[in-house]
């Protein structure tokens, strides 16, 4: 087949998308797909390709820390013009199949899913509405709430200017809690906080009115990730962590959290989790054709609570839907072909 893959992107887990694309394109190639691998807002947009069966797709590397984006601005601008005009348009509209690598941002909160459903083009992953409604932590906790999954209590705040609103000091005051954006992925500024001062001091590094924050409260118990790939409920993963949140540093770097596939766990514990994933999959509208990944913390009593759904994880050969594939009995080109296979449909 002729796919484009679409990777890079505009948000801070552009590294990660760059790192995805690659995996990837080269997964595709050694099945024996012609692939364009491309990043949109890019100044030149196709990185590489036409790629055959045999050709080589050079490595990318994610650092330590996400990359600034002090120029969003002008990658969204070349992201746009180049989803809704020109060649890139028309690449994706002549490939039978594109392929999302994107994470984050635009790429994930139904922006570029939308676009592609205007022109008629064929994607991986979930659609436009299913990819909004996970992407905003406090509007998909909300969603799963109603549909009967354990969720934490929660806060959004808008820092700028005023006092820290009491319903966020209550919740620091029964404990730690986690403060993170409402809208972002790959962990990007999630901190753990203890006190009113350290708080303050991570609400001052966010610009007036630029960015929404959640705060709930800190769950001291293991964290563990299921991921769906169309109806099927793969291993559950067990992230064993050296700090106190599995934020951006730990996901990407050696030796800051430890993955286990599957999970040390009771079988009926191990159930309990990919049901709660299934139903957190369907309940945000992911369906038979798409794929998702649930992550989710235990309280001190053991209890799993449900943190988020990802419409777009992460797909270098080291992240985690691909580890619960190999899980799974799944090689790394078993899955990609898999969810190439789900857009078909």
């Amino acid at each position: 087949m002729r796919v484009v893959v679409l990777c890079g992107g505009e948000s801070p887990e552009r590294d990660v998308s760059l790192a995805s694309g690659g995996s990837v394109a080269r997964a595709l190639v050694e099945r024996g797909h012609e692939v364009v691998l491309v990043d949109p807002a890019a100044g030149v947009p196709v990185l590489a390709g036409p790629l055959q069966p045999g050709d080589e797709v050079g490595e990318f590397t994610v650092g330590k820390e996400p990359p600034s984006l002090s120029d969003r601005q002008q990658l969204r601008s070349r992201m746009h013009a180049a989803l809704t005009g020109g060649p890139v348009l028309e690449l994706l509209r002549g490939a039978e199949t594109v392929f999302l690598a994107l994470h984050g941002g635009w790429g994930e909160d139904g922006h570029v899913q939308a676009l592609l459903e205007m022109a008629g083009v064929r994607f991986t992953g979930a659609g436009s509405a299913a990819c909004a409604a996970a992407w905003h932590k406090g509007r998909a906790q909300a969603v799963l709430g109603a549909a009967g999954l354990p969720t934490a209590q929660r806060v959004l705040w808008r820092p700028g200017g005023g006092d820290v609103p009491l319903r966020v000091k209550r919740l620091l005051a029964a404990g730690p809690v986690v403060v993170k954006p409402v809208a972002d992925g790959s962990s990007v500024s999630v901190h753990r906080v203890d006190s009113l001062s350290q708080l303050v001091q991570v609400a001052a590094e966010v610009r007036p009115g630029d960015i929404e924050l959640m705060v709930e409260p800190f769950l001291a118990g293991r964290e563990f990730t299921v991921g769906v790939v169309g109806g099927e409920v793969l291993p559950v993963i067990e992230i064993e962590l050296t700090t106190s949140v599995f934020d951006y540093a730990a996901k990407y770097q050696p030796g800051a959290a430890r993955e286990v596939c599957p999970a040390r766990i009771p079988t009926d514990f191990a159930s309990q989790l990919q049901e709660l994933a299934l139903r957190a999959h369907q309940a945000l509208g992911f369906g038979s054709d798409s794929y998702s990944r649930t992550d989710f913390r235990c309280d001190a009593d053991g209890e799993p609570t449900c943190i988020e759904v990802n419409a777009l994880p992460g797909l270098t050969t080291a992240s985690l839907l691909p580890l619960a594939a190999t899980g799974a009995g799944w090689t790394y080109p078993d899955l990609v072909q898999r969810l190439m296979d789900l857009a078909a449909h």
